[in-house]
C-alpha cells in the first residue's frame, strides 16, 4: 500500500472515524457511501468513542512479513454498534475473554521494510483501563 492511501485512511485509523446514516441512524464503520441497513446515502461523519467488547478472538502465530508474532486478533463490538476486527495489545499477563471490555489505542501496525522507513500506525484495542472518579 502506498503512502497516499495511508494518508487518505488516517482519520479512520487514528480517530476511529466512520459515518452515521442520516436516514435510519445506523452507525457505520468503516465508512461507506451507501447504508447497508436502509440502502440510502450515508455520508455524515461520525467519530466513535473507541470502547467496546471482545466477541471472539484468536492468536496468530505465523505473521505476514512486517508483523511480529504471536499476536491476538479479536472481533470487537463497538459500544455504538458496529463490529470490527483489530489486534489486542497491552495484554501483559491478562488472558483475553469473550465479553472483555476494551478501548482503542493508536499503535504501530507494521513497517514497509523498505529503505524509506515508512512506519504504518493505526488502531488496536487494549483491555479497558479503570477510570478514576473525579
Amino acid at each position: 500500500m502506498e503512502i497516499s492511501r495511508h494518508w487518505r485512511l488516517r482519520k479512520q485509523r487514528y480517530a476511529l472515524q466512520g459515518e452515521v446514516c442520516p436516514h435510519c441512524g445506523a452507525k457505520l464503520f468503516p465508512p461507506r457511501d451507501v447504508c447497508p441497513h436502509c440502502g440510502l446515502e450515508a455520508k455524515t461523519t461520525y467519530t466513535f468513542v473507541g470502547t467496546g467488547t471482545v466477541q471472539s478472538f484468536t492468536t496468530v502465530r505465523q505473521a505476514p512479513e512486517g508483523y511480529q508474532a504471536p499476536y491476538v486478533v479479536a472481533l470487537i463490538q463497538l459500544d455504538e454498534g458496529p463490529m470490527l476486527t483489530a489486534q489486542l495489545t497491552d495484554l501483559g499477563d491478562t488472558q483475553p475473554y469473550i465479553g472483555m471490555p476494551v478501548e482503542m489505542v493508536t499503535r504501530k501496525l507494521r513497517d514497509d521494510g523498505s529503505e524509506r522507513g515508512l512506519i504504518i500506525y493505526g488502531y488496536k484495542f487494549r483491555p479497558a483501563l479503570e477510570r478514576a472518579l473525579a
